[in-house]
């Protein structure tokens, strides 16, 4: 029996619980200091952009594929089990390309994603008036690509799944409860320590004598219910321009984000009023019909953003190989907690 401690449960903190619940030689137990989907998690919009992102090759392509194969069983197999219905909206991603574009960079990629075995679409604009009436294209829009395999889920109720399915295996879940790394890495009831604590994975490293430097960014974001049905109800992909996303989530209501805020001096990040402005601007600029929408909620969030190397964090701590950190994923938590959990599992195991 290999007794295996995760701090923070976040979407990456219990989807390794979860992968990890399915061998019955692995005996895991999850804390953290406050209930499951908080933090980076609850802030997160969900958007699964794999396939029309343009990493190709090497580690960060690889996490991508992983993640988006393995979705696809991962949510009706929560669903099954625990009897949760989780948001899966899959009817892709639409990127909207703006007048300066080069066109010819996603060509490249649409001809390199078809020998990888995945589909992209380059439309023009009377293809996307046709399809989404919704949309107003002025003169700045000049095509749009479809992603068709990239997916949207909702990040609380996936991670709430993934307790539920995790507990029934047999994990055990400390929420309420704050945890000393050091103690628990020293002590003798755990074999393994998996450090999955988003931005709180700086100060836990710290107290074992290694930090891993992971830094806030904020990200503001708005829930907004639209007076009446808005496009194609047939057709409901994320809309997505200038890195800001229109998601629809059934019943005329629509998440719209997110804000990319740093730190100045690495100081507190206070939300700017401002920026979330811009961005409900920008994306009524893109669908008129939301300036009408009541506001049912704004929120922000901090995303953990490792400092001078690359996202995500996944690997053996230095100098002790019994912790593990599985972190920093600045804005792909969502996407990349499958692939993660799997890595975590194959360190785990080997």
């Amino acid at each position: 029996m290999v007794r295996v401690a995760i701090i923070g449960c976040g979407i990456v903190g219990a989807s390794i619980a979860f992968e990890l619940s399915q061998f019955p030689e692995l005996k895991v137990t999850v804390f953290d200091k406050q209930p499951p989907a908080q933090g980076s998690t609850g802030a997160a919009l969900g958007v699964l952009m794999g396939v029309i992102s343009h990493k190709t090759k090497g580690r960060n392509w690889q996490l991508r594929e992983t993640s988006l194969q393995r979705y696809e069983t991962l949510i009706p197999e929560l669903e099954a089990v625990t009897g949760r219905k989780i948001s899966f909206n899959k009817q892709g991603i639409l990127m909207l390309c703006s007048e300066g574009e080069d066109l010819s960079k996603w060509e490249k990629l649409i001809a390199t994603r078809r020998s990888q075995g995945w589909q992209l679409e380059l439309w023009d604009v009377e293809r996307v008036r046709e399809l989404c009436p919704h949309l107003s294209l002025n003169d700045r829009i000049i095509a749009a690509i479809y992603s068709p395999q990239d997916r949207q889920v909702d990040p609380t109720a996936l991670t709430l799944a993934l307790v539920d399915a995790a507990e029934r295996n047999g994990v055990i879940f400390e929420f309420g409860v704050r945890v000393e790394a050091a103690e628990i890495a020293a002590s003798l009831k755990f074999d393994r320590l998996i450090v999955a604590a988003g931005l709180g994975s700086a100060a836990v490293t710290a107290s074992l004598n290694q930090l891993v430097d992971i830094r806030p960014v904020l990200g503001q974001a708005l829930h907004l219910r639209s007076a009446k049905p808005l496009g194609n109800p047939d057709f409901r992909p994320v809309i997505t321009c200038d890195d800001v996303h229109i998601v629809p989530l059934g019943d005329r209501e629509f998440w719209v984000g997110a804000t990319v805020e740093f730190s100045e001096n690495d100081g507190e990040i206070q939300a700017n009023a401002d920026m979330l402005g811009q961005v409900m601007a920008r994306a009524r600029s893109l669908c008129p019909a939301l300036a009408e929408a009541e506001i049912i909620r704004k929120w922000s969030g901090l995303r953990p953003r490792p400092e001078g190397r690359p996202a995500p964090i996944i690997e053996t701590l230095p100098g002790n190989d019994r912790v593990l950190i599985a972190s920093g994923h600045y804005r792909n938590g969502v996407l990349l907690a499958p692939a993660t959990a799997r890595s975590i599992r194959e360190m785990i195991l080997q």
